[in-house]
């Protein structure tokens, strides 16, 4: 998260990528050891590595994707990629969610800021430019 006079920026971190994809990993392995068991294969572990290269390839597949998504609040609207504009007095709802930030609008669409560092600051900081 970076802070100038008038915007604020929030950019993925590569950490948080990088373990977010270790716990969707690890998920993964689990599911595919576990429906290999229980589809009574006697190699099991094979679903381990199915899985691990599973979210491997796809964590390398979306990186550079992903690490140049850049949220900001500017002007009292908070941008995104694709064009996402939310002006803040119609964000409903703001919370963490591991190293995500959800953002539910009046209207009830949901914006994900995803892969941050610190998400208690960056929740912290657009409760700030909602006041």
């Amino acid at each position: 998260m970076q802070q100038g006079t008038d915007e604020i920026t929030f950019t993925p971190d590569r950490s948080a990528y990088i373990r977010a994809h270790a716990w969707m990993a690890a998920f993964a392995m689990a599911a595919g050891m576990g429906i290999l068991w229980a589809a009574g294969n006697p190699h099991i572990w094979t679903g381990a590595i199915g899985g691990l290269a599973a979210i491997a390839l796809r964590g390398w597949y979306l990186a550079s994707e992903e690490m140049a998504v850049v949220w900001r609040i500017a002007d009292g609207v908070l941008t995104g990629p694709a064009e996402r504009r939310v002006p803040l007095g119609e964000i409903e709802t703001a919370r963490s969610m591991a190293s995500y930030v959800q953002i539910i609008t009046r209207g009830g669409d949901k914006h994900l800021i995803k892969y941050q560092a610190d998400p208690a600051a960056t929740l912290s900081a657009i409760e700030r430019a909602r006041a």
